[in-house]
């Protein structure tokens, strides 16, 4: 009797598997994210119980791991460094994930001229034929050194390439279409992207190798394919940005190696990315001068502090109130509204709101509140705030400006920039540093700022 054929449903969520479907996952609460998943009852390389015990490494005391030797290396792109917690590390597994076009393999493609230092290089590409990306290669000038490149989707002919090759770097583009030949399951499946996960996993942790794998997103901005996907790798990168503009930023969702804090700055020009040394400035280029509603707020991105632009717009409205925020929480932006309804005394809730901060950052720090709060009040009372102004200060729900972490660095950098003013909590932690030229002024409370630095015409 042939052996008949079953199915499993498993979470893209969490891949729990289960032999009935259900709206909900029994495991991790998620609705509608149960899948049919073929299962082929001959598959599977588990082995027998000896070989699997052969297999299993030799359990050591944790006070004789030795860790003296170096086990990051430079990838030669100061800001992708940056992201990565000063280098990459030997036998890590990196998930570099975004949108397409927005210039995930160009950045690999250049580490792989960068790196240098006699690594070699496997270049797996899965999307493109070997000649597009000599083409691609050739247009951002690289070309030499010891890279290879393989056009393959099986995964048993990419291990034997490695195998064969003895690379210290291996670059995989991308992981949705690689597929194991012992899941019957279509590449890009959940099964499928789990088990090659797994596998390129523990390749990378036995060979030592360094593994850089380019995952696509869905509609919700998340790495396609299981969850559990990101829980496996070392590190999640996200590369995100507008298409329509020429600046990218490398975000790190997870790192094991370093913070998730860090952001790496790019501009993609012709001739492939650049890194910007200097955001602050990137952000700040082309800011209109005496227009009301534009006010600029300094945050703090791992170890940088950096200027942004938060620009707003407040106008009446003879219908239900519209609030829209790119780059702030939406929840945010609505409770500093209502703060200043109700505290600054300016009858915003009536109106139509618009906030925006330049340049495709996102502002999640609590010390933009000041800024943002300003703008929208320069836009209510249509008066500019002046170009040489600069606000750092959180806003609590009784209308105070409460101090912030970094003050002083935040204060640097504003200096450094060649403001004059700074408007800055009345109550700080720290001892505050003077800058020659930068006129602090410091404020208890919303209504008390927007007097000072919006003052009524006469």
């Amino acid at each position: 009797m042939a052996n008949k054929r079953k199915t499993v449903y498993c979470c893209s969520e969490c891949g729990n598997e289960t032999p009935n479907w259900a709206g909900k996952c029994p495991a991790c609460g998620a609705w509608n994210t149960l899948t049919e998943v073929a299962l082929d009852p001959g598959s599977g390389r588990r082995g027998s119980g000896a070989a699997r015990a052969a297999a299993v490494g030799k359990a050591q005391p944790l006070s004789e791991l030795n860790t003296s030797e170096e086990i990051r290396f430079s990838t030669g792109i100061p800001e992708f460094d940056r992201v990565l917690g000063g280098g990459a590390v030997v036998g890590s597994l990196v998930l570099v994930g975004g949108a397409p076009g927005i210039g995930k393999s160009t950045l690999l493609l250049q580490m792989c001229a960068s790196t240098g230092n006699g690594r070699r290089i496997l270049y797996v590409t899965g999307e493109e034929s070997q000649r597009q990306l000599k083409l691609r290669a050739t247009r951002l000038g690289v070309d030499g050194g010891d890279i290879y490149v393989l056009a393959e989707t099986d995964l048993d002919t990419i291990i034997a390439a490695v195998d064969e090759l003895q690379p210290d770097i291996a670059i995989i583009d991308s992981i949705q279409t690689i597929s194991d030949g012992d899941v019957t399951s279509a590449p890009g499946s959940i099964t499928q992207v789990r088990e090659c996960t797994m596998r390129i996993m523990r390749l990378s942790k036995e060979k030592r190798l360094s593994v850089f794998v380019v995952g696509h997103i869905n509609k919700e901005g998340s790495i396609a394919g299981p969850k559990v996907l990101e829980h496996m790798v070392d590190c999640v990168l996200y590369f995100e940005g507008e298409r329509s503009t020429s600046f990218r930023i490398l975000r790190a969702a997870k790192n094991r190696f370093g913070s998730t804090n860090e952001i790496g700055v790019f501009e993609m020009e012709d001739h492939g990315l650049k890194c910007v040394e200097n955001p602050s400035e990137m952000l700040l280029s082309g800011r209109p001068e005496n227009s009301p509603g534009t006010c600029v707020a300094c945050v703090i991105e791992g170890t940088r502090p950096i200027l942004a632009e938060v620009q707003a717009l407040v106008t009446p409205s003879q219908y239900n109130a519209a609030r829209r925020s790119n780059g702030i929480d939406y929840n945010r932006a609505a409770m500093l509204l209502a703060v200043l309804d109700k505290r600054g005394g300016l009858s915003v809730g009536s109106c139509d709101s618009y906030i925006n901060v330049i340049g495709g950052l996102s502002l999640d720090e609590p010390a933009a509140d000041l800024a943002t709060t300003l703008a929208l009040a320069s836009s209510y009372l249509d008066r500019p705030l002046g170009a040489d102004l600069a606000a750092i200060g959180e806003v609590g729900l009784s209308g105070e400006i409460r101090s912030v972490s970094a003050l002083n660095q935040r204060l640097s950098e504003i200096y450094r920039l060649g403001f004059k003013r700074c408007v800055i909590p009345a109550h700080v932690r720290d001892d505050i540093r003077k800058y020659d030229g930068l006129q602090l002024i410091p404020v208890k409370t919303i209504s008390e700022a927007i007097a000072v630095v919006l003052p009524r015409e006469r």
